[in-house]
Formats: structure tokens, sequence, C-alpha cells
């Protein structure tokens, strides 16, 4: 049974950090490219970065130089590291896992590519 589990979600004042944690279970994923995803109230479902298969870092503009992305292969974790938070990144973070096939410098920033997700983390930033 292949589970991945967000934790670490927060109210969190406007400049303040947070750190989210992905747990992966029933698969290992090390060698997967891995992503996070937010979906804020009103709005699709967007993406925010991505770790390639071989390990690269791409974000998305909106995150890019706030937001670091980031693997333990030992642990079968993803985290990502938010920093100067701003009331517009209140979302709820979604961890995702490529699915099968992938082109290992290839930065996947749709959510259709994945194949596993997890049920999310609320992140709220308040001005």
């Amino acid at each position: 049974q292949v589970q991945l589990v967000e934790s670490g979600g927060g109210l969190v004042q406007a400049g303040g950090s947070l750190r989210l944690s992905c747990a992966a279970s029933g698969r290992t994923f090390s060698s997967y490219p891995m992503g996070w995803f937010r979906r804020a109230p009103g709005k699709e479902r967007e993406f925010v970065v991505v770790i390639s298969g071989s390990d690269k870092n791409y974000s998305s503009d909106s995150v890019k130089g706030r937001f670091t992305i980031s693997r333990d292969n030992a642990k079968n974790t993803v985290f990502l590291q938010m920093n100067s938070l701003k009331p517009e990144d209140t979302a709820v973070y979604y961890c995702a896992a490529k699915s099968l096939g992938y082109k290992t410098d290839h930065y996947y920033t749709s959510a259709s590519d994945y194949g596993y997700w997890g049920q999310g983390t609320q992140v709220t930033v308040s001005s």
C-alpha cells in the first residue's frame, strides 16, 4: 500500500517560515521525480516545485528564491522549506510522486504527470 503523508503545515505570520515533510511508505521513491503542488481557496491546483530524477530543482516563479525542495533518500522523505511566506502562499499543499516512466532530467510541472498523492497539509499565512 503506497502512501504519501504530508506534515508540518500550520499557521504562520507573513515573513515567517515553515518546513513541510512528505514521508513515503510502501515503495521507494528516491529515484523518482517528486513535486509539491498547492491549491489556494478559489483557485486551481498549481505547481510549486519539483526535484527531478537526477536531483535537480525547479520552482514556479511565484516561489523561486523562497521555497526549496530537498530529499532524504535514506528516509524516503521529501521536504519543502518555505521562507519569507506571504499571505498568497496560503493553500493546501500536496506532495506527489511521478508515475512510472520519466525522463531523468525533465522537470515535471503538470499534476497529470504524477501518480501518487498525499492528502495535503494546510498552510495559512496571516498578514
